[in-house]
């Protein structure tokens, strides 16, 4: 992967998310974006963060106490965990906010 490629590809997950986050209503849910994070925030306070891995071309998300750090698969088109356990970086940005909030983010196709 080059960096064009990769720039393009964290562009359209962070858009993705932001997308899905920016349906719920900002007392239950907020998002921001600046430069290479986007920062979930419930109204309890606790975060989910996703942040670019320029180095190793991954994103990371931190969030229910835990780091994972996602690998892009050309082959499938997705987004995976780097330890092999089968996440998948949507599914589990949805399953943290549905930890903070009681409500999974939705995506659009």
């Amino acid at each position: 992967m080059d960096e064009a490629r990769y720039n393009s590809l964290v562009a359209a997950a962070f858009k993705r998310i932001l997308a899905a986050a920016d349906t719920f209503d900002p007392d239950v849910l907020e998002a921001e974006a600046t430069g290479d994070k986007v920062t979930l925030t419930a109204a309890s306070g606790e975060k989910c963060i996703i942040n670019t891995q320029r180095a190793v071309w991954q994103i990371w998300v931190a969030g229910q106490g835990q780091g994972i750090h996602f690998s892009h698969d050309d082959a499938t088109r997705a987004w995976k965990d780097d330890k092999g356990k089968g996440l998948e970086l949507f599914a589990f940005v949805s399953g943290v906010v549905r930890h903070l909030t009681g409500e999974a983010l939705t995506y659009s196709a």
